[in-house]
C-alpha cells in the first residue's frame, strides 16, 4: 500500500482492536453489561473493517489487464464503501437494537464484577487513544498545511485514513458514552442508564457509517483533480510557447493515487507531426512535474476554431459541491 494509504494507521487500529474486543466480551459476560456487548461488537467490526481496508489496498496492487486496463486502484475505494456498511449494519444497528431491548426490558448488572467493566473501558480508552494517534501522526504527513481536518476527511483521495480517523475518534467517543452508562448504573442501580449509554454508541455508529458511505461514494462515481492541482495542471500546458489555446480539459481519479488528464489542445496549423508530438512529450513532462499524480495523460492536437470551440465552462473538472 503506499504511503498515503496509512498502513501503520491500519496495523495499529487492528492490533488495538482485536485486544480491546476480546477484553470488552469478557467484561460483558462478567458483569451482563449491554453497553460492554455493543462496544465488544463495535471493536470486532472494526477489525473486520482494518481487514478490508489491508485487502483492498493489497488488490488496488495489481496490474491492469484487458478488462480493467485503468488498472485497480479504485479497489480501496470499494473496500472503503463496504467499511461503511459493515459498520452501519454489525456495528450501529446491533447496538440500536440492544440499546432499544435493554430500555424495555432491564438489565441489572453483576454487583461482583463491578469493576471489570470499569477497568477494561479505562484501558480501551488508552489503547484507542494511542490508535487515534498514530492515525494523526500519519495523517499529518499527507494533510495539507493549514487544512482543517474536517476537510482532511472530506478531500483526501486514499480512503484509508480518513476511515481510520473517523472509526478511532468515534470508539473514544463511544467508551466514553460506555464509560458514563456503566459508571452511573453502578452509582444509581438504575440499569437505564446502561441501556441509553447503548443506544447512544448505536446512534454515534449510524452516523459515523453515513458519512463514510457519503464520502466514498462519491470516490467511487468518479472524482476530478482538486482546485490547486487543476490549475497545475492548466498552468503547465498553457504556459509553453507550444500551446496556442487550452480547448478542453477533464481529470479524474483513477485510483487515490493516480490522476488521469484529458485535454483538447490547440496547436499552430502549420506544425508538422513530428513536431506536434515533440510538443505533446513536453507538456506531459511539465504536466507531471507539477503534478506527480497525473501518471495517466491524453493530449489530443487540434487547431482552435471560435465558432466551433467555444470557452470551456470553469467547472470543467468534478469536484464536491462545497468546493
Amino acid at each position: 500500500m503506499s504511503a498515503s494509504g496509512g498502513s501503520k494507521a491500519i496495523v495499529a487500529a487492528f492490533l488495538a482492536n482485536m485486544g480491546i474486543a476480546l477484553a470488552k466480551f469478557i467484561a460483558w459476560a462478567l458483569s451482563g453489561s449491554a453497553s460492554m456487548l455493543a462496544e465488544a461488537i463495535h471493536s470486532v467490526a472494526d477489525s473486520g473493517n482494518q481487514l478490508l481496508l489491508m485487502l483492498g489496498g493489497r488488490k488496488a496492487k495489481k496490474d491492469a489487464d484487458r478488462d480493467h486496463p485503468f488498472g485497480y486502484g479504485r479497489e480501496r475505494y470499494v473496500s472503503a464503501f463496504v467499511v461503511s456498511i459493515v459498520l452501519f449494519s454489525l456495528g450501529g444497528l446491533f447496538a440500536v437494537y440492544e440499546g432499544v431491548q435493554k430500555i424495555v426490558h432491564p438489565h441489572e448488572l453483576d454487583k461482583a464484577w463491578w469493576w471489570l467493566p470499569l477497568a477494561v473501558l479505562v484501558i480501551s480508552i488508552a489503547l484507542e487513544s494511542y490508535s487515534l494517534r498514530t492515525a494523526i501522526k500519519e495523517s499529518n504527513q499527507v494533510r495539507e498545511k493549514g487544512q482543517s481536518w474536517i476537510s482532511f476527511v472530506r478531500r483526501s483521495k486514499a480512503p484509508e485514513l480518513p476511515v481510520v480517523l473517523l472509526e478511532d475518534t468515534g470508539a473514544l467517543t463511544g467508551l466514553t458514552f460506555a464509560l458514563l452508562g456503566v459508571g452511573l448504573t453502578l452509582i444509581t442501580g438504575n440499569p437505564l442508564f446502561d441501556a441509553l449509554g447503548t443506544l447512544m454508541i448505536g446512534l454515534l455508529l449510524v452516523a459515523i457509517a453515513l458519512i463514510l458511505g457519503v464520502e466514498t461514494k462519491s470516490l467511487l462515481v468518479g472524482e476530478g483533480a482538486n482546485r490547486a492541482d487543476y490549475d497545475q495542471i492548466v498552468d503547465a500546458i498553457s504556459r509553453g510557447p507550444e500551446v496556442e489555446k487550452l480547448i478542453h480539459i477533464k481529470t479524474l481519479y483513477l485510483g487515490p493515487d493516480e490522476l488521469m488528464v484529458a485535454a483538447k489542445i490547440a496547436l499552430t496549423a502549420d506544425k508538422s507531426v513530428r513536431d506536434a508530438a515533440s510538443d505533446i512529450d513536453e507538456i506531459e513532462r511539465r504536466i507531471r512535474s507539477a503534478v506527480p499524480a497525473a501518471r495517466v495523460i491524453y493530449l489530443e492536437p487540434d487547431v482552435y476554431r471560435p465558432a466551433l470551440d467555444p470557452e470551456p465552462p470553469t467547472d470543467t473538472f468534478v469536484l464536491k459541491s462545497s468546493d
